[in-house]
């Protein structure tokens, strides 16, 4: 089945995402690698790796450290790490912190960040997302529509900081 490439997503990474990047690789590579290695050196020397359940993870484990610690390194060679606040500190941009409240007069803040750091628990979304892409270049009393299975939301922006 064919299935159209996906657009990629935006190289921009916040300093305190590039850190943790590199964190993840550094443990991948000194710590984690290290020690699944021993393990199915360990389980290899048993004998018969065809029914050897710790050999057949341990590779299995192997390969996955590899790929994610070959997709870091790339990564952090392409993305360009924002360190400093845009010179418009009054319109939406990349590292901002946005407050919104809805028609109901909830409120609620996003960070938007590159697609490495998207957390949505602390409210970390991406530039790349819908709201994301929605929100940047407005300003404070801007109202924004996002259209998302449950119907139209609206919202306004009540607040922009930038850390």
């Amino acid at each position: 089945m064919y299935r159209a490439p996906q657009r990629p997503g935006s190289k921009y990474i916040t300093a305190e995402g590039e850190k943790k990047l590199k964190q993840e690789l550094n443990t991948l590579w000194k710590v984690e690698r290290p020690k699944v290695t021993q393990s199915v050196a360990e389980a290899a020397a048993l004998g018969d790796r065809s029914e050897n359940a710790e050999y057949i993870y341990g590779k299995k484990r192997l390969r996955e450290i590899d790929s994610r610690v070959r997709y870091l390194s790339k990564r952090l060679e392409e993305v360009k790490v924002v360190k400093s606040k845009p010179d418009d500190i009054d319109n939406i941009y990349f590292a901002a912190t946005v407050t919104l409240e809805d028609e109901n007069n909830n409120s609620v803040s996003y960070r938007l960040v590159g697609p490495d750091e998207i957390d949505p628990p602390r409210g970390y979304i991406s530039i790349d997302s819908p709201m994301g892409r929605n929100l940047l270049g407005k300003t404070i009393d801007s109202e924004i529509e996002l259209s998302s299975p449950a119907g139209e939301k609206k919202f306004i922006v009540t607040a922009i900081t930038y850390n």
